[in-house]
């Protein structure tokens, strides 16, 4: 008997925080949902809203990650055959799938990752917009078999970032999620299979460490793209070297936002909460450090804590929520340890760093941590030099944009930046210095995917979203046509 997608599975719609528990397989290849064989390496996933077992992750081995690349060839073989407006009408299709189920794609994310449903959605819509976009794109010739290694903080529009562009290129991929938010990519591959995608085109591997290590030695792989932290990132980056393979890198950042005296007040202190409070703090690209101009700095530091004060905590699966839990309770407890050594060192909390313990009885397990504001920070912290992955918001004074730009730049990373002025011959002068893949100018985290995204530095290289993308994801071959005689100097 046919598999039945899980989202038409009764357990899957309307979902609530504390309900779910996931029973279903969630490998995917050869066009359908696949157990693992071996469950003596599973580990438990939490639902970090409540702290209870949300599921079993169990990791691929070699036998099945050798069995999804294959059936990624096989599709390979002959999505890549298919003219350019073939391949479109079916990512078009996949697109219009995850518009109409957005809400239950949206709810499953926040029980797998924590994240508040308003965030939750936008990232569904994002997926679905960047399916969209690189539908019928390409006119290269694509690469092959590529991998995609995605983050626990963005699970299903990483993996709708790193597909759509392979797919439009005429690629397969092997997608392998976090092992702390494994749910939601398996329902990206059935919405293909549904939209008329020939099985194997988009297959689904769990695991961690070991199961990326097959996937990046794998002879039949021809390119990565990884998404997470710049140690893992760069044995992903070794690994794939000794098979010669085309990486993508997105990898860590400890992001500038500086803002100028002459700045709309209003806006740069909006600017700083969406720079360091979105999904937790768990952003890659957020502007964790905030550079503020010594005239506008006690005005700036009242209002932003009084906002940060305000910010409901809760039930993330509840419309008036506007931060959820973090992704588990080794990472809140990482991200504590980042405050008391900022405290240790002579920062001053203004605000927030202490666990949260909602007044919903169910909630009382969860990973839930108050927004917290820096303030007495120097350049040479801990809490500013390196990325902490958690809502906590470093702000330091500054005096004059030479000097600014020369701290902002003194990082190893490179993903990021932002700028808040009026002046417009600043903020471009600004934006030109500063060594970051992305600048934000007036505004903070908004990247349409018509924009490249990614990052200089140790932050990574490669770019996910926008038209350079497609280069990434396929190859240029040059042929010589001669009509004549061959001119032959012997």
């Amino acid at each position: 008997m046919a598999q039945q997608p899980c989202l038409s599975l009764p357990e899957y719609r309307n979902v609530s925080t504390g309900n779910l528990v996931v029973k279903e397989p969630l490998n995917f290849w050869g066009g359908a949902r696949v157990k693992s064989k071996d469950t003596k390496n599973s580990e438990p996933v939490y639902e970090p809203a409540t702290g209870r077992v949300l599921c079993d992750m169990i990791p691929c081995g070699e036998e099945e990650v050798d069995q999804a690349i294959k059936s990624a060839h096989s599709a390979f073989l002959k999505w890549s055959k298919l003219a350019g407006m073939e391949r479109a009408r079916i990512m078009l299709e996949a697109a219009r799938i995850i518009r109409e189920r957005r809400s239950e794609i949206a709810r499953l994310e926040v029980i797998n990752n924590g994240k508040c449903i308003t965030e939750a959605e936008v990232d569904i819509d994002v997926a679905w917009q960047c399916i969209e976009y690189f539908a019928g794109l390409s006119q290269l010739e694509p690469l092959g078999v590529c991998v995609g290694i995605g983050a626990w903080n963005y699970p299903f529009q990483i993996a709708a970032w790193k597909s759509a562009p392979a797919l439009a290129c005429g690629n397969a991929m092997v997608f392998k999620p976090s092992p702390m938010t494994p749910v939601t990519a398996v329902i990206l591959a059935e919405i293909y299979k549904e939209a008329g995608a020939p099985d194997g085109l988009f297959n689904v591997v769990q695991g961690a460490a070991e199961t990326g290590t097959l996937l990046c030695h794998h002879p039949m792989v021809a390119k990565v793209s990884f998404t997470g932290s710049v140690p893992t990132g760069k044995k992903v980056m070794e690994m794939s070297a000794k098979g010669v393979k085309q990486v993508t890198l997105e990898l860590g950042g400890k992001s500038p936002l500086i803002i100028f005296k002459d700045c709309e007040l209003e806006n740069a202190i909006k600017g700083a909460l969406m720079a360091n409070f979105l999904t937790q703090g768990e952003v890659c690209c957020n502007g964790t450090r905030v550079f503020v101009q010594r005239e506008i700095m006690k005005p700036f530091v009242e209002e932003v804590v009084k906002k940060t004060k305000a910010i409901s905590v809760g039930d993330p699966l509840l419309e008036g929520t506007r931060m959820g839990a973090l992704i588990s309770k080794p990472h809140m407890e990482k991200v504590l340890g980042f405050i008391n050594q900022a405290k240790q060192q002579g920062a001053k909390v203004l605000c927030g760093g202490e666990p949260y313990v909602p007044s919903n009885p169910k909630l009382k397990g969860g990973y839930f941590l108050s927004p917290c504001v820096l303030d007495n920070c120097r350049d040479d912290m801990t809490c500013v030099k390196e990325e902490i992955f958690g809502p906590v918001m470093s702000v330091l004074p500054f005096d004059t944009e030479e000097e600014v730009v020369q701290r902002a730049n003194n990082t190893t990373f490179g993903l990021a930046s932002g700028v808040f002025t009026r002046d417009i011959a600043r903020a471009h002068r600004v934006a030109e210095n500063l060594q970051a893949g992305t600048c934000f100018i007036n505004n903070y985290n908004v990247s349409p995917v018509e924009v490249p995204f990614g990052g200089y530095k140790m932050s990574g290289f490669g770019r996910e979203n926008g038209m350079v993308t497609i280069e990434y994801y396929s190859q240029l071959k040059t042929v010589v046509v001669e009509m004549g005689d061959v001119e032959c100097h012997f």
